[in-house]
């Protein structure tokens, strides 16, 4: 009895895996995409080049999982000039660390389409655990065949936990830049073969 439960339990497992299938990252119709304190107001941003994938099954969130490597000059905020100081030592440093990388871990708290994805975010050369807050937004096929998965996921960091600690006092009081960046990932993906 014990190795026909065994068995049942493996199947249905497998099973889930089976069904399980892995998304590549479509930068077109995707955004990678940031917002921070500055001064009085707020300014947001994004990156620009990124690649990765995510895997999805909507039976089976216990298996959902997502990778994804940033291009850290990408980073646009509309700004020439700001742009160019954060790829400087300053704050990203992209000579030295080149690439952001998100790796999930687990998956938590799943209730329907939403569910928290656990994993380690790398920045300018620092790991630490992040939490996203995810909802799948849906599948389907696009006009030339293409299947289709989309999430949105958002976190807050706090930059200097990640070694961004540069700042400038201003006059009236407080500093220029804001400690909490708030990340916002507007995902779809193409269902690899």
């Amino acid at each position: 009895m014990k190795k026909l439960y065994l068995l049942a339990a493996s199947l249905i497992s497998l099973s889930g895996f089976l069904q399980a299938a892995t998304y590549k990252i479509d930068p077109d119709h995707s955004t990678v995409g940031f917002k921070v304190r500055h001064l009085i107001g707020n300014v947001s941003g994004r990156f620009d080049k990124y690649q990765g994938t995510f895997v999805y099954d909507k039976t089976n969130p216990s298996i959902w999982k997502a990778e994804a490597t940033i291009d850290a000059s990408s980073i646009n905020t509309n700004t020439a000039k700001r742009d160019e100081h954060l790829r400087s030592a300053d704050f990203f440093e992209v000579n030295t660390y080149p690439t952001l990388k998100f790796v999930s871990t687990k998956v938590t708290d799943a209730q329907g389409s939403k569910a928290k994805l656990l994993g380690n975010l790398t920045i300018h050369g620092v790991t630490k655990p992040v939490v996203l807050d995810l909802e799948m937004l849906g599948e389907g096929k696009d006009p030339w065949g293409n299947e289709r998965a989309s999430f949105v996921a958002t976190t807050q960091i706090n930059r200097k936990d990640y070694g961004l600690t540069w700042n400038q006092a201003i006059e009236t009081g407080g500093v220029l830049v804001g400690d909490d960046v708030a990340i916002t990932l507007e995902i779809e993906g193409i269902k690899q073969k």
